[in-house]
């Protein structure tokens, strides 16, 4: 129950050309204190409920605990949350071993673009791709939960 990923920004549209699924999401949040982010999401048809303990001190490893709900659980949640529901699209990218989740966001965060994957270890290598940018672990203003509340476009 431990999610150790490690987060980038995306420097060009290339990765649209690998990616073998595409889904469309729409997530909210029911708390965004960062000792405890309670999440939901409707991702296509699917929805769930997801909470995230606080980062570690170096922002590659959480507490992350999650479980599916039907669609119409999550589209009532939905209209529960903080202002800032966020929409975006996930591409998923074979990367040798690994696979990354790529990011597109719309709204109030369009233009950002940011690039995840999970491993098994905080060490573990990868292959980098040459779209992937800057990396942004742990730089708290690119959490999902941050950018519903502080959007892209307002930086």
């Amino acid at each position: 129950m431990i999610e150790i990923e490690r987060k980038f920004l995306v420097k060009s549209n290339a990765f649209k050309n690998d990616a073998f699924k595409q889904t469309k999401i729409t997530q909210g949040f029911l708390s965004t204190d960062k000792k405890r982010t309670v999440r939901i999401r409707l991702k296509g048809d699917i929805g769930y409920l997801t909470i995230k303990g606080e980062s570690s001190n170096n922002g590659l490893s959480r507490f992350e605990w999650e479980t599916k709900i039907t669609k119409t659980e999550a589209e009532q949640l939905l209209l529960l949350c903080k202002k800032g529901v966020i929409e975006k699209m996930r591409y998923d990218i074979k990367v040798e071993n690994h696979t990354f989740e790529v990011d597109e966001f719309y709204g109030e965060n369009q233009g950002l673009i940011i690039a995840e994957v999970e491993l098994d270890h905080e060490n573990e290598t990868f292959v980098k791709p040459d779209w992937l940018g800057v990396e942004v672990t742990g730089d708290i203003k690119y959490y999902n939960s941050q950018l519903s509340e502080n959007p892209y476009r307002s930086w």
